[in-house]
């Protein structure tokens, strides 16, 4: 037992020592922080905050059973998507045992081509045909 005791003793003076090397906090003479660089305005950064939005965020007409669901003329792909899942997470229309599954109330069925049942990917699928293409 003593031959441990000694060695914790040695510890604590190699700890002391350690310590007492160390330069404190406040002697320390803080370094100046380095200026930040300006940064260079690029053309396309400016240019991309007033840019339309384009492909699936780029609103586009309807059709009329479309356009009866969500209440609007014209809407953009996402926004069709996320408000018809809201429609079916409000109204409990998912399968409770496989909630890839979609069961459809009459509503729904306007949309989905008449099935009563739709799988969750099957959604922006049969979406997309009601979007009218304006070219």
């Amino acid at each position: 037992m003593s031959s441990s005791s000694g060695v914790l003793k040695g510890c604590r003076a190699l700890m002391a020592a350690a310590k007492a090397a160390t330069p404190k906090s406040s002697a320390a003479k803080p370094k100046p922080k380095p200026k930040p660089k300006p940064k260079a305005v690029s053309k396309s950064s400016s240019s991309s905050k007033m840019a339309r939005p384009t492909g699936i965020l780029k609103l586009a007409p309807v059709s009329p059973a479309l356009h009866q669901f969500l209440g609007v003329p014209e809407a953009a792909r996402t926004d069709a998507v996320k408000k018809t899942w809201d429609y079916i997470k409000l109204h409990n229309l998912q399968n409770p045992t496989n909630k890839r599954e979609i069961c459809c109330d009459e509503r729904l069925k306007t949309l989905f081509e008449g099935k009563d049942k739709v799988g969750f990917l099957e959604i922006g699928k049969l979406l997309s045909r009601h979007f009218v293409k304006t070219n």
